[in-house]
């Protein structure tokens, strides 16, 4: 749909495709406007975005020249089960709680794994994440109420375990996929972090706090409404960062070359 205020989108990385991914919602906010996909309005230009998981609402600013910021409010998001044991084979029992943010997640600090979230490795990292992504597809079976194309654990999220409220950046690091590590604070994966601590009660609708991942880089995320998904108790989140462009490439299916084609 080429709609002034309405896109739909799949993501794609190294084993398929996921259901959301919010730092590629925050690059489309850009990238809609500096390509005219969309009519920019300023000083804050709406885009619905249909992805895998659902209508995503995207706000990106726009001054009438540059389009910059982008904030996006997420499908509703819940905790699904809240201080798992998952039997571990390297690591003995391993406590988790899983959210869904347009993806399931399994979170879980990396101290539980002997590790750093700052400072190990992180190759170390996404091998512990990756095993504990493993274990636990086989021992929790996860379900949307909704959409049983969603029910399915997308990953784990390994975190500094600061999970009560304050001011200063919480880091995290979103391993997904054949073990492929988020550059960013993974947009679904502060929706499903969100989500669990305001199920848990460690943090109020419209309190913001900024997640870290492991290259530095912040996003901003707050609860902005209470929402119900199915039986699930949950909420919608808005995940505020920026995109930048590092590229451009073209593919081309020339008439007569069938292979082209598929």
């Amino acid at each position: 749909n080429r709609s002034s205020d309405l896109m739909a989108v799949l993501f794609l990385h190294n084993e398929g495709y996921s259901t959301m991914c919010g730092h590629g919602v925050i690059a489309l906010g850009r990238y809609a406007i500096d390509y005219k996909l969309v009519t920019a309005v300023s000083p804050v230009t709406r885009i619905n975005i249909q992805c895998p998981c659902g209508l995503v609402s995207v706000f990106t600013d726009f001054d009438g020249e540059t389009s910059g910021s982008t904030r996006f409010r997420s499908v509703p998001a819940f905790a699904f089960d809240v201080d798992v044991g998952i039997e571990t084979p390297r690591y003995g029992n391993v406590v988790v709680d899983i959210g869904y943010g347009g993806a399931f997640y399994a979170l879980v600090s990396a101290e539980q794994l002997g590790l750093n979230i700052k400072t190990s490795r992180a190759k170390d990292l996404t091998d512990a994440a990756g095993h504990v992504t493993e274990c636990a597809r086989k021992q929790v079976k996860v379900r949307h109420p909704d959409n049983d194309d969603l029910s399915f654990l997308y990953g784990t999220i390994l975190t500094d375990g600061k999970d009560e409220y304050e001011e200063n950046p919480t880091v995290n690091m979103c391993v997904f996929a054949e073990e492929e590590a988020d550059r960013s604070p993974c947009g679904s994966g502060v929706t499903a972090r969100i989500a669990v601590q305001y199920h848990r009660k460690l943090i109020r609708l419209d309190q913001e706090r900024k997640f870290e991942s492991v290259t530095g880089s912040v996003f901003t995320g707050k609860a902005v409404e209470e929402t119900q998904c199915g039986e699930f108790k949950g909420v919608r989140v808005e995940v505020s960062g920026k995109g930048y462009y590092t590229g451009t490439a073209t593919f081309t299916a020339e008439p007569d070359d069938k292979l082209g084609r598929g």
